[in-house]
């Protein structure tokens, strides 16, 4: 299989020195994707198109990922001296192709430097007479099919369709920076979008909810990096910040905490940047979104650093982050990881003066994020290989008839409907309890999404007791409890079914 490679157009704009180390490094990228087929290529650089020659049935399918790469066609290329051997290959390679069809020519001439006896125009014309016969007709508004011809020196590529590439710049031609991935919609989103620009990323992860929570992360960061990082080996820092939630949860008015979390973990980016010698922090805020993303919130977290901010989803809805997400391929993993919510207040400021916070921050230990960061466990992505990393076993898909149930869910869910005999208790409230709890008793544990009770029931393990959380969260347990006639049908149409 030939694959012809067009290049962004940003690339073919830029001035020749540029132009040249942006078509360097695209090469680079372009083979390293092509070594994960672990099958033999050749890789050829025809001046303003790229060639690759290969055999796997997933080269497309890796090009076409590729940033810098605007189209991509699967070619069939012919030698000729005149334009009759044209006609004769186009003839042979599409009358059947165009049989019964509206169809079109294109044709292109790539000659730089040497004179064609005919011109692009000619070979439509004679090219289109000679497949007309086969066709229904000739059709330059809406063909069934188009047949494209490029010519150069004494070549001809012959093609039928042009496959979308990402655009964009080559990744690593714009420096390297750091994101701040929570495993979520938002912060892949908007890692993509900085990768789509040509930067490379390290990721960080501010760990609040145990392995698993790390976990789903990981496979959304394994996605960035095997799917859409081909040249560079991004690593992904993963920080537990569980002790420096708990002591802000302690200290801090709970008005504040979402604004003060966020201003740690942008010091804890910024010193892995500098470290590292990282241009920036990439994050995921979309203004007005949340109450931590008003204008006036995002104005207090962000002096929380002098390192630059690059937010990439400040203008975007939330409908366009979801269809990117989906389009990068990270939506699956995104929906079941979600934001943690655990340090979520009833009523968080929407407006924090600086003052006020740096007054809050006055009461904190400052010197907890210097402990979190020499505990700070760094992954190779590419390299990594989720199935080996060792994760505790706290999923359960049944309930044991002797187990305590515990609902993390609000009260008001907790009222509208529960698990038969399930017990309520407050996520923060259940953390401090639980070693009190009775441990020769099973818990099994369940929330919204499932990252709250995964979190406890692995605290709770590593504590002696045997303790379970309901896998899937809250959807799985309703879809559990329906299978066993467990919910009354009076209540289906509840809203705490949300």
């Amino acid at each position: 299989m030939r694959i012809l490679i067009r290049f962004s157009g940003e690339i073919t704009v830029k001035k020749r020195r540029t132009r040249a180390r942006f078509l360097e490094r695209l090469a680079v990228n372009l083979q390293d994707a092509l070594r994960t087929t672990e099958m033999p290529f050749a890789f050829s650089d025809e001046g303003n198109r790229f060639l690759v020659e290969s055999d796997s049935p997933h080269a497309l399918a890796l090009l076409s990922r590729v940033f810098g790469v605007q189209t991509l066609s699967v070619v069939e290329r012919r030698s000729f001296e005149t334009l009759e051997d044209i006609l004769r290959a186009g003839t042979e390679l599409y009358s059947s192709i165009v049989a019964k069809k509206r169809f079109a020519v294109r044709a292109r001439r790539l000659v730089q430097g040497q004179h064609l006896p005919f011109s692009s125009l000619e070979i439509e014309r004679e090219l289109g007479a000679a497949l007309r016969p086969y066709a229904d007709r000739v059709d330059l508004e809406d063909p069934d099919v188009t047949v494209f011809v490029e010519v150069r020196s004494h070549e001809a590529d012959f093609f039928t369709e042009k496959h979308a590439g990402p655009g964009g710049l080559p990744v690593g031609t714009a420096g390297r920076s750091i994101a701040l991935l929570s495993g979520g919609f938002d912060s892949a989103v908007a890692s993509w979008l900085m990768l789509k620009r040509g930067v490379a990323l390290d990721y960080l992860f501010c760990r609040l909810g145990g392995s698993l929570h790390e976990h789903g992360a990981l496979q959304v960061a394994k996605i960035l990096a095997d799917r859409w990082s081909y040249g560079i080996f991004p690593r992904f820092h993963s920080v537990n910040f569980e002790p420096l939630v708990a002591h802000i949860q302690e200290r801090v008015q709970p008005r504040y905490w979402q604004v003060i979390l966020k201003r740690f973990m942008y010091r804890a980016a910024e010193r892995l940047a500098r470290q590292f010698h990282l241009i920036g922090i990439v994050t995921g805020e979309s203004i007005g979104q949340v109450s931590s993303q008003t204008l006036q919130n995002l104005a207090v977290i962000s002096q929380a650093t002098t390192m630059p901010l690059w937010r990439p989803l400040v203008g975007l809805n939330k409908d366009e982050i979801i269809a990117l997400a989906r389009r990068i391929g990270t939506y699956e993993y995104s929906a079941t990881v979600a934001e943690y919510c655990a340090i979520l207040p009833k009523r968080p400021t929407t407006a924090a003066s600086l003052a006020d916070v740096l007054a809050e921050e006055e009461k904190l230990d400052m010197g907890l994020l210097d402990k979190a960061l020499e505990g700070v466990s760094t992954y190779d992505l590419r390299r990594l290989v989720l199935s080996a990393l060792e994760l505790p076993e706290v999923e359960i898909e049944e309930i044991p008839e002797s187990a305590v149930v515990i609902d993390l869910r609000s009260p008001q869910s907790y009222r509208a409907w529960h698990y038969p005999g399930a017990i309520f208790k407050d996520f923060l409230s259940a953390l401090k309890e639980f070693p009190s709890w009775d441990k020769n008793r099973i818990y099994v544990l369940y929330c919204e999404l499932g990252l709250k009770s995964a979190h406890l029931a692995e605290q709770m393990r590593q504590a002696g007791f045997h303790a379970f959380h309901f896998k899937g969260g809250w959807p799985k347990l309703v879809q559990y409890a329906l299978e066993r006639g467990l919910i009354p049908p009076e209540i289906l149409p509840s809203s705490a079914w949300g």
